[in-house]
Order: C-alpha cells, then sequence, then structure tokens
C-alpha cells in the first residue's frame, strides 16, 4: 500500500495524467517543467521557438536547427514525418519523447490550414510511436497577431526579433509581449474582447 500523499505521488510520476501519446495544446504546462518531466522519465526533450518564423519554410529550418535534423532533412512535411520516426526508430530503443514548440505563427503566409498540416505531422509522428508502444508527447502554443501599433517593439520600447511585419488584426485588446508568449487562437476571449 502507497503512504506518499496523492501531490507526492504525481510529483514523483510526471505527466501522469496525459496520454503517452498526444499532441496538445501547452496551456496546462511550463516549458521547463516538460523538460524535468523528460529527464525524470529518460525521455528525449526536444524543444523549437518559432517566434522568428513567418512561413512554412522559415519554420521547417527552425525545426531542423532546434531538433539538430541531418543536414539531408528535405525540408518539407514528409521529410519531416520521416524525421521524427523511422530513421530514430531504427537506431534502437526508444525511452520516449516530450518535444515542444512555442509560438507557432499566425500570419497570411502562415495561413490555418498549414498549421493543421504542421500539427498533423506530429500527431501522425505520435500514431507512430503509439503502434511502437513508445511514448512521444508533443505541445504547442501559437503567437497571437499584434496591432500594427506594436508591431516591431514591445511595451518597454525594446526591438522584438522577427516581429517587423505588421499583422492584419485589430482585435486584439492585449498585445504585450506576454500575451504572444503562450496565447492561442481558440482563446475566444482575445478574439471577442474588442467586438
Amino acid at each position: 500500500m502507497n503512504t506518499l500523499p496523492a501531490q507526492e505521488i504525481i510529483k514523483d510520476q510526471p505527466l501522469k495524467r496525459v496520454k503517452p501519446n498526444i499532441v496538445q495544446s501547452i496551456r496546462a504546462h511550463g516549458v521547463e517543467e516538460l523538460q524535468a518531466a523528460a529527464t525524470q522519465l529518460g525521455h528525449h526533450f526536444l524543444y523549437a521557438n518559432l517566434g522568428a518564423t513567418q512561413t512554412k519554410q522559415d519554420i521547417l529550418d527552425t525545426i531542423a536547427l532546434q531538433f539538430t535534423f541531418p543536414s539531408h532533412f528535405g525540408k518539407n512535411f514528409d521529410a519531416l514525418y520521416d524525421c521524427l520516426t523511422d530513421p530514430i526508430y531504427k537506431a534502437g530503443q526508444q525511452a520516449g519523447f516530450i518535444l515542444v514548440l512555442e509560438h507557432i505563427p499566425i500570419t497570411s503566409k502562415f495561413d490555418k490550414e498549414t498549421r493543421e498540416q504542421l500539427i498533423d505531422i506530429f500527431r501522425d509522428a505520435a500514431d507512430y510511436w503509439h503502434d511502437r508502444k513508445i511514448p512521444f508527447r508533443c505541445f504547442y502554443s501559437f503567437s497571437v497577431a499584434r496591432t500594427a501599433g506594436e508591431a516591431g517593439t514591445g511595451k518597454d520600447g525594446q526591438e522584438l526579433e522577427g516581429f517587423d511585419e505588421p499583422m492584419p488584426t485589430d482585435k486584439l485588446v492585449d498585445v504585450s509581449p506576454l500575451a504572444l508568449r503562450m496565447s492561442s487562437p481558440f482563446n475566444a476571449g482575445y478574439w471577442l474582447a474588442a467586438s
């Protein structure tokens, strides 16, 4: 019989309440927490900050660089799927994976359909690893569009790297760098507050 309090049990088993093969919003978790969980579980931790990207090619380049993909990476969605699956499986026994994609852009050059295709690649990879009974958890967040007045600077006047183009929206209330960090386009409060 386990005599540890419930909080201690959860602490000893990170991500216990998260399915072992899932792709979901990062809202309930912090990057540091996920990295610590990966370390504790003995899983690979892969992180990509996509905040400075605007296009599909930018995103693929950044993921390839930050995930340290091989130089022959084809830089398309099929190649992304391939790099996340078969070669790793053939490399030997894997304990599991925790991936974080922060600040997936919401731009006219990376529209909703393309964002869904990107997320679907990671869902397909999660299914691939599920079939092999290896945990694969991917967490993501979206960057929130900003008004033209704040396109290139933060609240403190500091230049925001990678944000040199104004975003086509006038519906957002909180456009601070903090609000940009881990917001979801599905958070209706952002879109309805200015209506």
